[in-house]
C-alpha cells in the first residue's frame, strides 16, 4: 500500500474515508462491492457512471434543479432509488451548488437510506479518471483490484456474445494492458491508491479485505464475509432494463442480473485461472503476445509455464 507523498499538499476532506472500487470490468469488482456494503456502517451503491459529468458540469455552479435534470437523464439514475425532492432540498441548501457538494449529497442520502452512516462507490471505469475524483472529493481512496487479464477476456467474451459483439482476445489484452498501466501512473499523482488481486479477494478473503479495511479507516465487521447472504437483496436494485445511449447497447434487466450472478455466491477457488481450460491456444497465444510482459510482472502464469514478477 503506497502511503500519501509528505510533497504533496492535500486538501481537507469533509467526512471519512470513502472506498471507490476500480479496474478494468469483469476483475471482480462487483465482488468486492458486495463485501464492503455488508459492512453496518458502509452503503455501496450500484455503478453510478456519472461522477465525471457530475463534477464537469459543476465547475459552473449549477441551480438545484439544473442539477436534478443533469442526473434523472443519466443512463444509470434510476438504480439507485433515492427520495428526489430530499436531493434536491439538499441541493438547495448547499452554499455553492459544486460538483463536489451534489455529489456528497447524493452519496450522503442514498446511505441513509440504506440506514449507514458512510458510503462509497463501485465503477470500474474511474480508474481512468482518479486524479480528477480526488480532487473533487478528497475523501476518495482508490482500490484497484487487477485480476489475470486472461480470464477478463473470457468473462468479457462471454457476456459481449450475448450483445453480438464480443471482442477478440488481443484487443482485450491491449485494453486491459493499458488500463491498468494508466492506473498506476495515476495512482502515483493520488493521495490513496491501493491494489489488490481478485486472486486474494477469492482465496484469502479476510486477510484481502482488511487490507482495504485498513485502507478506508473501516473497523473490521465479519459481515463483510457472509455478503452472499444479502447480495441478492442488494442486486436486485439494479433489476431494470438499461436504454441504448451513445456507443452502449440497451441491456435487459435480467441480462444484467445474470452478468453478476455469481457475485451473490461465497467465494470459489474454481473461477481461478478459468483460462487453463477455457481458452483457446491460439487465444492464449494473442492475448500474451500483447499482455504477456504485464502478466509476467504480475506474477501470473504464462501458458509456456513461465512466470516472473512478484505477486
Amino acid at each position: 500500500m503506497r502511503l500519501p507523498s509528505p510533497l504533496r499538499p492535500r486538501r481537507s476532506a469533509p467526512g471519512p474515508p470513502s472506498p471507490f472500487v476500480v479496474g478494468v470490468g469483469r476483475s471482480g469488482t462487483t465482488l468486492l462491492r458486495l463485501m464492503l456494503d455488508a459492512h453496518p456502517d458502509l452503503a455501496m451503491p450500484p455503478e453510478t457512471g456519472f461522477v465525471p459529468t457530475v463534477i464537469r458540469a459543476g465547475r459552473n455552479p449549477l441551480t438545484p434543479a439544473e442539477m436534478m435534470a443533469l442526473l434523472r437523464a443519466q443512463r444509470s439514475w434510476g438504480d439507485h432509488h433515492v427520495e428526489e425532492a430530499e436531493l434536491e432540498r439538499r441541493f438547495a441548501s448547499a452554499r455553492k451548488l459544486d460538483g463536489s457538494s451534489a455529489l456528497r449529497a447524493f452519496y450522503g442520502l442514498y446511505a441513509e437510506g440504506q440506514g449507514k452512516p458512510r458510503w462509497g462507490e463501485k465503477t470500474p471505469a474511474y480508474v481512468k479518471k482518479m486524479p480528477m475524483i480526488e480532487r473533487a472529493l478528497p475523501e476518495a481512496r482508490f482500490v484497484h483490484v487487477i485480476r489475470d487479464g486472461r480470464d477478463v477476456s473470457l468473462s468479457r467474451g462471454k457476456r459481449r456474445l450475448a450483445e453480438g459483439d464480443a471482442p477478440g482476445p488481443a484487443r482485450v489484452a491491449e485494453m486491459w494492458r493499458n488500463r491498468i498501466l494508466g492506473a498506476r501512473e495515476d495512482g502515483e499523482r493520488v493521495q490513496h491508491y491501493v491494489e489488490i488481486r481478485y486472486e486474494d479477494l477469492v482465496t484469502d478473503t479476510e486477510s484481502t479485505l482488511r487490507r482495504v479495511a485498513e485502507l478506508i479507516e473501516l473497523p473490521w465487521d465479519d459481515a463483510m464475509l457472509t455478503y452472499y447472504e444479502r447480495a441478492p437483496e442488494r442486486l436486485a436494485e439494479m433489476a431494470r432494463d438499461l436504454p441504448a445511449t451513445g456507443k452502449k447497447l440497451s441491456r435487459s434487466g435480467d441480462e444484467r442480473m445474470a452478468a453478476h450472478a455469481l457475485a451473490a455466491e461465497p467465494p470459489k477457488a474454481d473461477r481461478i485461472a478459468t483460462w487453463r481450460e477455457r481458452m483457446s491456444a491460439s487465444d492464449r497465444a494473442a492475448f500474451e503476445r500483447v499482455a504477456g510482459d504485464l502478466l509476467a510482472e504480475l506474477g501470473y502464469e504464462l501458458g509456456s509455464g513461465q512466470t516472473s514478477g512478484v505477486v
